[in-house]
């Protein structure tokens, strides 16, 4: 047994081929040690949702383990670690389905702050990162409207904000607002006008829940359950903010959603695919241990061939993970293209690392014995969530377009073209 070899894992553990630096590697092993001790056996039965005392003892016993919020700076009580070093982090804690609300580093609310962080005035963070950070408080991100509004295409933003004296008032509708029930805020993006200087465009709104303006509407059940607060519509009715209620410039929303969605993507497939390492050791503790036709499951080529398969999955998965961290840290335009590439590679190798899972653990897998058929609830939206797959593949597509067009046009020789006389007859 390896260095980086552990029992009843298919795969290296997260860190296997990257060289962490000291405190990032304790920090990971601690997160390790408190996910499988205090978080695997709080785990709600399959189907259900994390309950809030729960969730603050957890939140409370991260805190003291020195786990909690690991992507936050120092000074909003956070480990302060630099995007590049995230991912290692949130697979360990992506190996219990509550394992991130419990360290407090879950959709939407991580993606919100690290936006905040970023982008929100001295007087905002303090207003609503700080109690975010402390896991006091949860919020919302509100983008997706009913069709023919905001989806697939963001362009299609039909939530609009007004400017009034002292401030803004935005009339709009959302859906799959993920987070929204219990919430204390949400970012509302809303069109607006030409004003001030500003261009026509996109704004960011920080909005109070408590608003009269805005209220929760129906819930949207879908088959996941991890993200508390659940998906539900979202009513903006003459809903009055005020100036400072701005996040960033006026008009410039769509280019802070960037900042936002390009990490927010990745560390959804940080998080995945650490239970997507669980799943495989759960299948290879199984196949393990059951004989069949005279032998353990393991020793028949079928199922290491499922195996096989999987490790391969998780390895690429970690890689193209790795690779856009590095890129979103260094050069945060590229990573948030390359961001597509992952979400696309990993929302679809972790389903199939865990639909493996459950073909190798038999009639088991599929019942509620097991908590597989609820990590696939659980890892399916993930196609959808975050723009569809299909949506980043048309996007890929055409960057690579226009990329090789760029170097067409710079001088290199366009290929592709059959050259005369090579080759056999037509």
């Amino acid at each position: 047994m390896t260095a980086n070899e552990e029992p009843g894992r298919g795969a290296p553990a997260p860190e296997a081929f990257t060289h962490l630096p000291d405190e990032v590697e304790e920090l990971r092993a601690r997160t390790r040690r408190f996910v499988r001790e205090q978080v695997i056996g709080a785990e709600p039965p399959p189907g259900g949702r994390l309950d809030r005392a729960t969730r603050d003892r957890l939140q409370a016993a991260a805190k003291e383990a020195g786990v909690f919020a690991p992507h936050v700076p120092k000074e909003y009580g956070g480990q302060g670690l630099p995007l590049v070093h995230w991912s290692p982090i949130l697979q360990e804690a992506g190996y219990s389905p509550i394992g991130p609300s419990a360290l407090n580093c879950m959709a939407p609310d991580e993606g919100n702050m690290h936006l905040l962080n970023l982008v929100a005035t001295e007087d905002q963070k303090q207003r609503f990162l700080v109690p975010l950070a402390a896991g006091e408080v949860r919020s919302c991100f509100g983008m997706t409207e009913p069709h023919p509004g905001a989806g697939s295409d963001p362009a299609a933003l039909r939530t609009t904000a007004g400017r009034t004296a002292g401030g803004w008032v935005i009339n709009g509708h959302k859906r799959f607002t993920s987070g929204a029930v219990g919430a204390a805020f949400c970012i509302v993006m809303a069109r607006t006008p030409a004003v001030d200087g500003s261009p026509e465009g996109a704004t960011m709104f920080l909005v109070d829940m408590a608003n009269p303006g805005i209220r929760v509407g129906g819930a949207i059940h879908t088959v996941d359950r991890s993200i508390d607060g659940g998906h539900p519509h979202l009513h903006i009715e003459d809903c009055f903010v005020p100036d400072d209620a701005v996040l960033g410039e006026v008009g410039l929303g769509f280019r802070y959603a960037q900042v936002r969605l390009g990490p927010a993507r990745l560390t959804h497939c940080m998080r995945w695919l650490g239970l997507a390492r669980r799943s495989l050791d759960i299948a290879l503790d199984r196949a393990a241990r059951r004989e069949l036709f005279g032998g353990p499951i393991d020793s028949l080529g079928l199922a290491q061939h499922l195996i096989a398969e999987s490790v391969i999955d998780i390895e690429t998965s970690d890689a193209v993970i790795t690779k856009t961290a590095a890129l979103l840290h260094g050069d945060p335009k590229a990573g948030s293209a390359m961001s597509s590439v992952a979400k696309v590679h990993c929302s679809e190798a972790i389903f199939r690392v865990i639909d493996r899972a459950v073909q190798i653990c038999g009639g088991d897998g599929v019942s509620d014995g097991l908590p597989l058929a609820q990590f696939l609830n659980e890892v399916r939206p993930f196609r959808i969530y975050d723009g569809p797959n299909e949506t980043h593949r048309w996007a890929i597509a055409r960057r690579a377009s226009a990329a090789r067009n760029a170097a067409v046009r710079a001088g290199e020789p366009a290929l592709g073209e059959a050259v005369a006389g090579r080759g056999g007859d037509a």
